[in-house]
């Protein structure tokens, strides 16, 4: 199994960035795909989650609004979309993927980071 983030990087305040996870390596059905970030000096923080199937989505409070995160099935991939970049959304983003009964997400893949320029 392997999830891997892209499309991280340097960008200005006021832009947008769209992520990208690609999963591989197994069926996601009944799955939720999630979107969480660590900032420098803080503790990693979950964003958003969608359901594989259906695409129900779910933000935290601090993401609604700002960030969209929705899957291609057929891709196998999870985007999330941050706009309005603000200087403080600067972190290491990860995918994760956590079967739908549970609590945990038990797949984590590589970070992908942004950086926002004031």
């Amino acid at each position: 199994v392997q999830l891997q983030a892209s499309g991280g990087g340097l960008v200005q305040a006021g832009a947008t960035r769209l992520l990208s996870c690609t999963a591989s390596g197994r069926t996601w059905d009944g799955y939720h795909m999630g979107w969480f970030r660590r900032a420098p000096g803080k503790e990693r923080e979950f964003v958003a989650s969608i359901t594989w199937i259906s695409g129900t989505t779910t933000y935290a409070d601090s993401a609604k609004g700002r960030f969209t995160i929705s899957r291609d099935r057929v891709k196998n991939t999870v985007y999330l979309q941050i706009s309005s970049l603000k200087p403080e959304d600067t972190a290491a983003y990860y995918c994760a993927a956590r079967w739908g009964i549970t609590q945990n997400y038990v797949y984590w893949g590589p970070g992908t980071q942004v950086t926002v320029s004031s």
